[in-house]
């Protein structure tokens, strides 16, 4: 009987992949379950529910903005899961809803009462007492009234164009005001600038404790003297979210400088995407808003609570109560740098790893500051993506420059929500006589590198450190990223020549050890993921850990699909958003997708591949997305030293392990805690690995 070949399937069938925005809306759903933990301390929750929060606003100004586009565009458009712009726009309002509808549950519900019970208040104005009102009168009196400027509607007073994310009321009114005028409504815009919640002094709080007041609340109860002589009838608080997404002409572009600057002044006047509306707003007037923003019923929420509710973050730092908080850490030091001051000499030594949050990111501040007033350093080269502000590496830079040495900086200027900061930064360094490079236009320089190039007799030496996060000292304390320094003479040429093309528009040049994107990066990983399947069907050791931000690019989702059917064991660990889909019959049942959501924000990409017994080890800067593939400058580098590279091994497999704060990838595209068997020890990654690095 003549034997058939099983029929192929095919990868690309829509049914294989989760959508993208539908999948960012489940990570927000993990970050909101933490404000429902009871584990969790109480300050902390508020704090995850203000991030969902916060988390939500972006994926309207960026995500739906571009949905929403790509439906007047190209209405007919399909991505991997074969949705059209207008079925993904119903599937996005539905689940947005819910969320939004929990977040205030949780709100409501959960966090306001268990904040009593720890004497920490919202009071509302119902509960005002006579003290309070009048407390809150003079402070409305004083600090709101002389910069609070109301707009009456009619026709020499149009409706005022509303700042993105701003907090505005619409206010229904009777009378007429002094000039005779009776425009029935006005609009109240509530400037950036004042607190959204307003402490209440301690001997007007309750039992000694923290008393808070909505802005909101106070602006609700005294608007009446906004407008003497007239009655008003009602006040409701909204708040409009603008596609914040800009546009840069790549083929039009003179002077990048100019035409991010040129569309930054625009971002606060977007095209509208979201509507949020106090509930008790009357419905005649909630149809008026809709109409005014050109928005149909899908994109209004309508929200028992305030309208910004990520502004309520104010409570973590007007609280001191440490014993609501996570408990305080200091940072550790790798040994190698704990007993040598000189940094250089460490690193010559041997390669050095840094995890952080757990390990200080104070090494790398280091690095440059030795750098900036070692007599033997010619030269520094560093990518700066989001630096903060006042940062430590920008004045190191800056002082070195001043000394005399040769110091070049590639500034991303189109990193999202940063523009402004990084504009900012170029002039600054500009000023110091440092070389300033805008990246490659088109392609965002996202790699995260600095080298250092060093006489020691009469050769020349480049060390590097190259990291898989910013160099963002606040950042560094909050997000966990790897960091390596070495003088790999390899690697560093590699660096060398990554700097060359950012800087002298070179043509590519082979590189050594380094991937790069948007060259090699992709068709590396493929390659790698490629020849696990290889050895899997050979009988020799193949699995793949993959530690990411987000799986979306289809190409890469498609190989290890093709891995899992060679049976491949692949594990993957992705924090936020995931389009592969496990656990199908014949295509992902050995593919497992884990994310962790903990106290620090994972952050790190890790590449790990068996190799058929040969471990290889990469850490990068890029996700496995579309833009960190083929529309961004990035780096993939290994980890050689087999010490350091088991240290991640070892990091990885405590995170396949949690069983405390992992939640796992279903087939159908929802989330559920990784169960903790009966009997068995809860074990929780980050706090581990915080444990072991402390000790």
């Amino acid at each position: 009987m003549e034997m058939t070949e099983p029929k192929s399937i095919n990868l690309k069938n829509p049914e294989f992949y989760i959508n993208r925005d539908l999948s960012l809306i489940e990570f927000n759903k993990r970050v909101l379950a933490q404000a429902k933990n009871d584990s969790v301390p109480l300050l902390e929750r508020l704090n995850y529910l203000c991030i969902s929060c916060s988390n939500l606003d972006e994926f309207f100004e960026v995500r739906v903005a571009s949905v929403i586009e790509m439906a007047s565009i190209d209405p007919t458009a399909t991505g991997s899961d074969g949705t059209t712009p207008a079925e993904q726009l119903a599937q996005i309002s539905l689940r947005a809803h819910a969320l939004v509808e929990d977040q205030y549950k949780v709100l409501n519900d959960i966090l306001i009462p268990k904040l009593a019970e720890e004497n920490i208040h919202f009071v509302r104005r119902k509960d005002w007492t006579a003290a309070q009102h009048k407390w809150l009168e003079i402070y409305f009196n004083e600090q709101l009234l002389p910069i609070l400027t109301p707009v009456g509607l009619d026709s020499a007073h149009p409706f005022p164009r509303i700042l993105n994310k701003s907090l505005n009321f619409i206010i229904s009114l009777t009378g007429k005001d002094a000039f005779g005028r009776n425009s029935g409504s006005a609009i109240l815009q509530a400037p950036r600038a004042l607190p959204r919640v307003i402490k209440l002094p301690a001997d007007e709080a309750q039992s000694g404790g923290n008393d808070f007041v909505f802005l909101s609340s106070i602006i609700h109860e005294f608007v009446n003297e906004l407008f003497t002589g007239m009655t008003v009838n009602g006040c409701y608080q909204f708040r409009v979210t603008r596609n914040s997404d800009f546009f840069v002409d790549d083929d039009a572009i003179d002077d990048l400088l100019l035409a991010v600057e040129g569309e930054l002044a625009m971002r606060n006047y977007g095209d509208e995407v979201r509507l949020e509306i106090d509930a008790k707003c009357p419905e005649d007037t909630v149809n008026f808003l809709l109409s005014r923003f050109n928005l149909t019923r899908d994109y209004l929420f309508l929200v028992h609570g305030p309208v910004n509710l990520n502004r309520i973050q104010e409570i973590n730092s007007l609280v001191d109560r440490p014993d609501l908080k996570f408990s305080p850490f200091k940072p550790c030091l790798p040994s190698q740098l704990a007993r040598n001051k000189d940094i250089f000499a460490a690193i010559k030594r041997n390669d050095i790893l840094l995890h952080h949050p757990f390990e200080s990111f104070s090494p790398v501040v280091e690095f440059i500051r030795q750098a900036a007033v070692d007599p033997d350093v010619l030269a520094i080269k560093q990518t700066l993506y989001r630096a903060g502000g006042d940062s430590p590496i920008v004045a190191a830079l800056i002082k070195a420059a001043k000394s005399g040495k040769v110091v070049t900086v590639v500034i991303e200027l189109r990193a999202r929500f940063d523009e402004k900061a990084n504009i900012d930064l170029a002039a600054q360094l500009q000023e110091a006589a440092v070389h300033v490079v805008y990246g490659v236009v088109g392609y965002k320089t996202h790699a995260k590198m600095c080298l250092v190039l060093r006489r020691e007799g009469k050769q020349l030496h480049n060390y590097v450190h190259l990291g898989t996060g910013n160099y963002h000292p606040k950042t560094a304390q909050l997000y966990t990223d790897y960091g390596l320094f070495s003088c790999d003479k390899e690697l560093g040429e590699d660096v060398r020549r990554v700097f060359a093309q950012l800087t002298s528009l070179g043509k590519v040049t082979k590189l050594n050890k380094l991937l790069q994107s948007p060259f090699s990066l992709h068709k590396g990983l493929v390659e790698k993921i490629e020849r696990e399947s290889s050895h899997a069907k050979n009988g020799k050791p193949a699995r793949i850990i993959i530690q990411v931000n987000a799986v979306v690019e289809e190409q890469l989702i498609q190989a290890l699909y093709r891995a899992s059917q060679a049976g491949v064991e692949v594990k993957l660990l992705v924090r936020g958003m995931c389009c592969l889909r496990p656990g199908i019959p014949g295509v992902s049942e050995n593919i497992e997708v884990r994310g962790i959501v903990g106290r620090f924000l994972e952050h790190a990409r890790i590449y790990a591949f068996a190799n058929g017994g040969n471990q290889e080890v990469y850490a990068s800067s890029a996700d496995l997305m579309n833009r960190n593939m083929f529309k961004r400058v990035e780096v993939c580098f290994p980890i050689e030293s087999k010490k350091l590279s088991a240290r991640i091994m070892h990091n990885l497999e405590l995170y396949l392990t949690d069983n405390t704060q992992a939640w796992l990838l279903q087939p159908d595209g929802s989330y559920q805690l990784a169960p903790c068997p009966k009997g068995a020890e809860p074990i929780q990654a980050q706090i581990a690995l915080l444990n072991e690095l402390q000790a």
